[in-house]
């Protein structure tokens, strides 16, 4: 069994912070535009639909940017912070809804559209995954 030593563990907590609030950063920009702009247009579902393919841009950028600056060789390191980035990510997700919208997690989780709360939760596999998907520069 892979044995994690305390530096290891808090070097990957930092890490994954950093690769959440870079991606969580620009959701929070983008959420206010789509609800007040984008919404009221086009609908709930293409809103979300059409800010995706930014968030997928900005989620492979960041996870890109993080292998480099982090010199991340391994794969089980990759997943492992990938994996708590989604953990970051959820918690403020719910935070948000519970906190500030009054939801329960489960609200959270069964009120999607069935198409743009697919795509959503592929995202946040697709978000947990990247930093193993992208390849580290030579």
């Amino acid at each position: 069994m892979m044995q994690i030593s305390l530096t290891s563990s808090l070097r990957y907590l930092k890490i994954s912070l950093v690769y959440f609030l870079l991606v969580f950063g620009v959701g929070f920009i983008l959420g206010p535009i789509r609800i007040l702009w984008l919404v009221p247009r086009v609908g709930v579902r293409t809103a979300e639909l059409i800010e995706l393919p930014i968030m997928i841009a900005v989620t492979i950028a960041a996870a890109r940017w993080l292998v480099r600056r982090f010199n991340l060789l391994s794969l089980t390191s990759r997943l492992v912070i990938g994996c708590l980035a989604l953990a970051f990510l959820l918690g403020a997700e719910f935070a948000v809804a519970v906190g500030l919208r009054g939801m329960s997690v489960s609200d959270v989780m069964m009120s999607r559209d069935p198409i743009s709360g697919t795509a959503y939760f592929i995202s946040l596999a697709a978000f947990a995954l990247m930093p193993s998907l992208v390849s580290k520069p030579h």
